[in-house]
């Protein structure tokens, strides 16, 4: 609303709702930081879990973070900005999430302090910047180098992850299978490791117990043979993969056909059987005994199938037959007409097994061992769900530590040692933005601090002791929250990716910037259709 000669002005739509200047910062810090809030009590091994349930009354009970704020139905744009740092993290390092989060909302924290000593938020955004830099250039030089071949290292690296989860009490078991798992995918390319964990398939069977959790050297998938005269294990196996169906199939256009008399059709339905035989002796011809069908198989192709001790698998995943294809080295076909030997995949063993209730397919001794599968058990479904979870994080944290070659101390060493060399280097910035960045320094403290909290510890006395070794040169000195003192974290093997704390600290920067640089907020409200109202019924009349 604008007045012109004190006529007033509609600029913006009736119900449009407007916030300006300190009030729209000061909204949007809040929501950040209630959601930082949300998530911060479940940080580090001795974080507590949330209980998520959603509109349906499905219960989600995890304590990763980017799970909790996935589930959370959040309205604000600031809160889901926030909520995308999360995300951003868990697709770029696969862990650290909740340390992103409760960053950003303490950074945002720090900020609004200066905004109310009248500093302006331009300043403090390049103050922040600047720190962000120089806190990138302290991890370079705290960090230590890894191996793919350092599996003691790796198996602490997965186990830092996994610690703090359901997972936990089989930690060192889960661990040693994450380090395994990732060793098999990993393909050196000039003197560098790369992990495709796309060749990774994590398959969850809930029964027995999560130690009854293991690698297959292979893929295991979740069907059982279509025909109970079928074989139920090949050796030798030469796989035929197919993306069509074993079926007659319907003409594309409208069609009808009359049949007038019986003979007519016995005919038909000899011509059917005879297609659906030739298809089947197309693939026998070929020398295939195991076959992988994405669509489905007819009753009498299952039939004849058996007849000729073929193993077939029917309505398999897109996902799980673009993995059998690179497993075995088979060709996905797409036309039954021409099938070569060639055009077929091999392995040692394709076999089906009673896991808990249910039948799985498992295929193993493949030509291109790269693809395997963790056949996840537990107790309950949320148990597995959770297992899964964490294997999926430790798994991303392993690649990542292989991939970048460096990884830090936990605990909140790194953030601490930062700190600490912030507050050395602050002054030399000079003018406001050496403000800025000293809070910047601060608000990374929020990380030992939160880690000393939810281990029931004094956040003072540990942040004062924490100060004090990182002051004395104990660059790797963190929060140990089992025996409650400030211990060396590599010497407890507390080890976390490089890679992981840098994309932390810099999405965290980077959302609490945008943040601070937003002094107007314009929220249209929603239109509200179909409800009877006079436009719905002009725009009937209008449309008859």
């Amino acid at each position: 609303m604008a007045t012109l000669h004190g006529q007033p002005v509609l600029i913006l739509k009736e119900g449009t709702q407007r916030t300006v200047g300190r009030d729209a910062q000061r909204l949007n810090i809040m929501a950040a930081k209630v959601i930082a809030e949300a998530v911060k009590s479940t940080l580090g091994p001795k974080g507590m879990d949330k209980m998520l349930v959603d509109s349906l009354g499905d219960v989600v009970i995890t304590n990763d973070g980017v799970t909790i704020l996935k589930e959370m139905d959040v309205e604000h744009p600031a809160a889901k900005m926030i909520i995308e740092v999360a995300k951003t993290q868990e697709d770029e390092v696969g862990d650290g999430t909740t340390t992103a989060v409760v960053l950003a909302g303490e950074f945002l924290r720090k900020a609004e302090e200066l905004l109310e000593q009248e500093i302006h938020p331009t300043i403090i955004a390049r103050g922040y910047r600047l720190a962000a830099n120089k806190a990138m250039e302290v991890l370079d030089s705290i960090a230590e180098k890894i191996d793919v071949n350092d599996e003691e290292k790796l198996k602490r690296i997965a186990s830092t992850a996994i610690t703090g989860k359901h997972a936990e009490y089989a930690v060192g078991y889960l661990a040693e299978l994450v380090v395994q798992t990732i060793k098999a995918v990993a393909e050196d390319e000039n003197g560098k490791y790369k992990v495709d964990l796309d060749n990774v398939k994590l398959e969850k069977r809930q029964g027995g117990g999560i130690e009854d959790t293991k690698l297959v050297k292979g893929i295991v998938i979740d069907k059982e043979v279509v025909h109970p005269s079928m074989p139920k294990r090949i050796k030798d196996a030469k796989i035929a993969v197919l993306k069509t169906a074993l079926e007659v199939k319907e003409t594309e256009t409208d069609a009808e056909i009359r049949i007038t008399d019986p003979e007519m059709l016995q005919k038909f339905i000899e011509q059917e059987e005879k297609m659906l035989k030739d298809m089947v002796d197309t693939l026998v011809n070929a020398g295939a005994n195991v076959v992988f069908c994405q669509k489905g198989i007819d009753d009498l192709a299952q039939y004849y199938l058996a007849k000729a001790g073929v193993l077939a698998v029917r309505r398999v995943r897109q996902s799980d037959i673009d993995k059998i294809a690179k497993a075995t080295g088979a060709k996905i076909l797409t036309d039954l007409r021409d099938v070569k030997p060639e055009d077929l995949g091999t392995a040692e063993l394709v076999e089906e097994r009673k896991i808990g209730d249910e039948k799985m397919v498992f295929i193993e001794g493949c030509k291109n061992p790269k693809a395997v599968t963790v056949l996840i058990r537990g107790g309950t479904e949320h148990i597995v769900d959770e297992v899964e979870r964490s294997l999926t994080d430790a798994l991303k944290v392993t690649k990542v530590a292989v991939e970048s070659g460096y990884v830090v101390a936990g605990g909140g060493a790194p953030e601490a040692e930062i700190s600490l060399k912030l507050k050395q280097w602050a002054p030399t910035l000079g003018g406001r933005e050496q403000l800025a960045a000293e809070a910047f320094a601060n608000a990374l403290e929020v990380i030992p601090r939160a880690l000393a909290e939810n281990a029931g510890l004094d956040p003072i006395d540990i942040i004062v002791e924490i100060r004090k070794a990182h002051e004395e040169g104990k660059k790797t000195y963190g929060v140990d929250v089992f025996d409650g003192k400030v211990k060396c974290m590599m010497e407890k093997g507390v080890l976390e990716p490089l890679k992981v704390k840098k994309q932390a600290i810099s999405s965290a920067t980077e959302v609490a910037i945008m943040i601070l640089r937003i002094d107007d907020v314009i929220a249209a409200k929603g239109m509200e259709t179909g409800k009877g109202g006079e436009d719905t019924d002009t725009d009937s009349e209008d449309s008859d």
